[in-house]
């Protein structure tokens, strides 16, 4: 078993989408102040490697705290946009992919999608009740075309639209 981090680290200053807020993660106590260190972060709900839920981009869709647990980690397999694809599995993009594809992904029903997505892929995604992540990194390291568990829990944000997460794979060898 080998486990795969799949999330970017945060930090003050990090790459952000434009517009969004930026990124502070502030030392507020120190061990020589208080003997213990403490920080305060600020940003938005959807930096670094993050989840979106439906509620994002459709109003009256749910939110984080809505969705079952159990739709942000299961079977998954990293595939090629023109090839062939599992029923019922996660499906990871290396190569950026459009919302030419949303058919045969909504066809495959998947409980989350996750790599290179475009803004309008994401949104008929979200639409249609499939889980959406962005920012994934080392995806390099996954094996393709093969079965591997995926993990990317939220943070329980009361009617949050999205969350940062750590996302990781355990890839049997």
């Amino acid at each position: 078993m080998r486990i795969i981090d799949l999330s970017v680290s945060i930090y003050t200053g990090m790459p952000i989408y434009p517009g969004d807020p930026d990124v502070q993660a502030d030392v507020v106590h120190t061990h020589q102040t208080h003997t213990w260190e403490l920080r305060k972060l600020v940003m938005g709900t959807h930096t670094g490697t993050h989840v979106d839920a439906f509620s994002h981009m459709h109003i009256g869709k749910e939110t984080l705290d809505e969705i079952p647990l159990e739709r942000f980690f299961g079977k998954a397999q990293v595939v090629d946009p023109q090839g062939d694809w599992p029923s019922e599995t996660g499906l990871f993009f290396a190569q950026e992919a459009g919302d030419d594809l949303a058919d045969k992904i909504i066809g495959r029903k998947p409980g989350f999608v996750g790599g290179a997505l475009t803004e309008e892929l994401q949104r008929i995604l979200l639409g249609h009740g499939i889980v959406t992540y962005t920012d994934l990194i080392n995806m390099e390291l996954l094996p393709f075309g093969k079965d591997f568990m995926f993990y990317g829990l939220p943070l329980k944000i009361k009617d949050g639209d999205g969350s940062p997460v750590r996302a990781i794979a355990i890839v049997d060898e």
